[in-house]
C-alpha cells in the first residue's frame, strides 16, 4: 500500500543527468542478424560482378559495401529521405550493427551519384538478379505448380516534385505505374514504367512471359505446370496465343461483352453450380465457351456472380459486378497433361479454377507489402536513377522475405510486413564490443531468449548459397 501513497507520488524523479558514453551502442540491433544473412548467401559476390563496373576510382567505396548500406536503408525503414545516410554515417554504434568501418559509411552525396551513374543498360541487370533470386528460390521450396501473377502497381507521386516519368495513372493519381510479376509474396520480374503505360501497354508483357517461361522450363524443370493469373487489362488473344504456345496455363479475367451477358441471362438456373472459398464468401458460376471478335477458337469460360460475401451480407444476382474467367485449362492441352502429372487434378475442375482465380486477391498483398516495405515517392528527378532505386527496393523486399523464411521463421510469421519485422526484430537495443580478437553483440537477457538470437544467427551463416 506504500507505493500508492501520496508521499510515494512526490518524490523526485531519480534520473537526473543525461549524458553521453563511449560504448558502442544501437537501437537496430537486429540489423546485424540481416547483414549475416547476406553473407550467408553469399550475395555480394553477385553484385560485385554485375554492377562493379560502376565504381570508376578505387578511393570510392566498394560497390558490394554501398549495395549492403543501401539495403540496410530498406530494411531499417526509419527515413525515407537520402540525407539520412548523413545521420547514419555519423552514428558508430549503427556501423558497428552492419559489420562497416565507420570511415566507409556512404553519405547522401556518396549514394546520389551512386544512383546517378545507373545507365539503362545496368538497370536491366537488376532484372537479372531478381530472375536469378527466384530461381534460387525455386530449387529450395521445388514447388509441384509454378503459380504467377501478373499486374500493375501504381506509385503515388502526385505532391513531388516535377519527375520523369510521372505521368497521371487511373487512380486520378500522378506517379509511375510498373508492370510486376509476382511468385506468392515475392516480386520476380518488373518493368519500371510512366503513370500513363495501361497494363497491356506495348509488348512488355508478352515479353515478360516468354523471357520467365523459358528460364524456368531450361533452369528448374522443363515439365513443371506453370499457371499464370492476370484481371480484364491483360484480356488479349495475343497473350492467349503465347501462352498457349509456351504450354503454360492462363487465368485472365474477361470482358462483360454483350453476348457473354445474354449467355449467362439465358443460362437456367438448374445448372448454376455453387463455390465457397475458405473466407466465407460464395459464389455462383456457370461454365460455357467462349470466342470473341477475331478468335480462332473456343476457350473456356466461368461466369460467377457473388451470393455472399465475408460480412454475411447476401446478394441477389445482378446486385453486385459478376466476372467471367477465361482459361486454357482442362482443354486438352499440353498444360493438362503437365498437371495431371504432377498431382494437381484440381486445375482442371471449375471449382479450382474459380479458387485459384480468387487468389489474385493475395497477389495484391505483395503490392501492399512493397509500399510497406519501401515507399511509393521517388528521390530522383530523372528516370534512370528511380529505375534503378525502385529495382533496389525489389531487391531488397524480396531479401527480407527470404529472411523471413530461412531465419526469422521460429519467431516471426512468414506472411508478416515489414513494419512488423522492423518493430520485433530490427529494432532492437544492443551493445558492440570487441574482446580477444571477437567482436561480440550484448543483448538483454530477455531478448536473447525471447528471440532466440543465438538460433536466428546459426541459421544465418547455414543459409543456402545462391547459385
Amino acid at each position: 500500500m506504500s507505493k500508492h501513497s501520496k508521499n510515494y507520488r512526490q518524490k523526485e524523479h531519480k534520473i537526473r543527468r543525461i549524458e553521453a558514453t563511449s560504448d558502442r551502442l544501437t537501437g537496430r540491433a537486429g540489423l546485424a542478424l540481416f547483414v549475416a544473412y547476406l553473407h550467408g548467401i553469399q550475395i555480394f559476390g553477385w553484385f560485385e560482378r554485375w554492377f562493379g563496373a560502376i565504381r570508376k576510382n578505387r578511393k570510392g567505396l566498394a560497390i558490394a559495401e554501398l549495395f549492403k548500406q543501401v539495403l540496410c536503408f530498406f530494411v531499417d525503414g526509419t527515413s525515407r529521405r537520402l540525407t539520412y545516410f548523413d545521420q547514419l554515417r555519423e552514428d558508430e554504434g549503427y556501423a558497428g550493427g552492419i559489420e562497416t568501418d565507420r570511415a566507409d559509411m556512404a553519405s547522401s552525396h556518396q549514394v546520389k551519384r551512386f544512383f546517378k551513374a545507373f545507365a539503362w543498360t545496368r538497370v536491366f541487370l537488376f532484372r537479372r538478379l531478381l530472375q536469378t533470386l527466384f530461381l534460387w528460390r525455386l530449387r529450395i521450396v521445388r514447388p509441384e505448380v509454378v503459380e504467377l501473377g501478373i499486374d500493375t502497381m501504381v506509385m503515388d507521386n502526385d505532391d513531388a516534385l516535377c519527375r520523369d516519368g510521372v505521368k497521371p495513372t487511373y487512380k486520378k493519381k500522378k506517379g509511375f505505374q510498373p508492370l510486376q510479376m509476382n511468385w506468392g509474396r515475392y516480386i520476380v520480374d518488373a518493368v519500371f514504367r510512366g503513370g500513363d503505360k495501361h497494363s497491356n501497354h506495348g509488348d512488355s508483357v508478352p515479353n515478360m512471359i516468354r523471357h520467365m517461361v523459358i528460364k524456368i522450363k531450361r533452369d528448374y524443370r522443363w515439365d513443371v505446370p506453370i499457371v499464370i493469373r492476370m484481371d480484364s487489362g491483360f484480356f488479349d488473344q495475343k497473350i492467349f496465343n503465347l501462352c498457349e504456345a509456351l504450354q503454360v496455363g492462363y487465368l485472365c479475367g474477361g470482358k462483360m461483352y454483350e453476348n457473354v451477358k445474354q449467355v449467362a441471362a439465358s443460362w437456367d438456373e438448374e445448372r448454376w453450380q455453387r463455390f465457397e472459398s475458405t473466407k466465407k464468401e460464395s459464389w455462383q458460376y456457370a461454365e460455357f465457351g467462349c470466342r470473341q471478335g477475331n478468335w480462332k477458337r473456343f476457350r473456356r469460360a466461368i461466369y460467377c456472380r457473388l451470393m455472399h460475401d465475408d460480412h454475411d451480407q447476401l446478394f441477389l444476382p445482378g446486385c453486385r459486378p459478376d466476372t467471367i474467367i477465361v482459361t486454357n485449362i482442362g482443354q486438352g492441352q499440353a498444360i493438362d497433361r503437365f498437371l495431371k502429372d504432377a498431382g494437381a487434378l484440381e486445375y482442371l475442375t471449375a471449382n479450382g479454377l474459380v479458387a485459384c482465380y480468387h487468389e489474385r486477391g493475395s497477389d495484391e498483398l505483395a503490392n501492399r507489402a512493397i509500399k510497406d516495405f519501401g515507399h511509393e515517392q521517388l528521390p530522383f528527378k530523372r528516370f534512370a536513377p528511380n529505375a534503378a532505386w525502385y529495382y533496389m527496393m525489389l531487391v531488397g523486399h524480396f531479401l527480407l522475405e527470404s529472411f523471413k523464411e530461412d531465419v526469422g521463421s521460429p519467431v516471426i510469421a512468414i506472411g508478416s510486413y515489414a513494419t512488423t519485422v522492423r518493430r520485433r526484430l530490427i529494432d532492437i537495443a544492443g551493445k558492440i564490443v570487441s574482446h580477444s580478437g571477437e567482436t561480440i553483440l550484448k543483448v538483454t537477457q530477455s531478448c536473447l531468449e525471447r528471440l532466440h538470437l543465438p538460433e536466428l544467427l546459426d541459421r544465418c551463416q547455414k543459409a543456402p548459397v545462391i547459385v
